[in-house]
């Protein structure tokens, strides 16, 4: 006599089901997820390094830019400026001159051996910034949006064009390499005009 087949169907009315490998699961689940979160990453990193645009330059008076003190200076600057980070310029660029780019906005612009600025005089407010002394002059009666920052002590007049409401970490850093670069010298301001 022989033996009755065993079918589970019939004696439970279920369909077996067809147990799949949790390897193959896994993997399965986890490529679109991994795929998901490396194009967030990506979209992330390009957010934070977009592509910038050289920054051009034009020409300014500067008798003292091909100095050694300024060529020293030059290479000496820092590659970033608290969120600002060097920018390449639009060649032909002015010499003795650096840009500092934020990720929007407008840059920060470094020039060395300019002529003494014509508002300097013996009356001008001085401030000092990490033992540089530093001379203001606001763009904003002009209508411009920044203001330009006079080292007056170190021998070559060093300007930095600072957008309004940029922090005093640009400065601060501009202060150190300059005073790492440049040795202090006697101040050189106009005589007071006469009324």
């Amino acid at each position: 006599m022989t033996e009755p087949e065993s079918n589970p169907t019939a004696a439970t009315g279920v369909e077996p089901v067809e147990r799949r490998n949790p390897a193959l699961i896994a993997t399965a689940v986890a490529l679109p997820v991994a795929l998901v979160i490396g194009i967030v990453v990506a979209a992330v990193i390009a957010g934070r390094n977009p592509a910038k645009d050289p920054v051009s330059l034009g020409p300014v008076p500067a008798p003292a830019a091909a100095s050694a003190e300024c060529t020293a200076l030059m290479t000496g600057l820092p590659d970033t400026l608290g969120e600002y980070t060097r920018a390449e310029l639009t060649q032909p660029a002015p010499a003795a001159t650096a840009a500092w780019q934020p990720a929007e906005g407008d840059p920060l612009v470094l020039r060395c051996g300019l002529d003494r600025p014509a508002e300097f005089d013996q009356a001008s407010p001085l401030q000092v910034i990490n033992g540089v002394q530093w001379f203001e002059i606001s763009g904003e009666s002009a209508g411009i949006d920044a203001s330009s920052w006079f080292a007056v002590d170190r021998g070559v007049y060093v300007g930095l064009t600072v957008p309004r409401g940029v922090g005093p970490t640009p400065l601060q850093d501009i202060s150190d390499a300059v005073s790492r670069s440049l040795p202090q010298k006697p101040l050189d301001p106009a005589p007071v005009p006469n009324p």
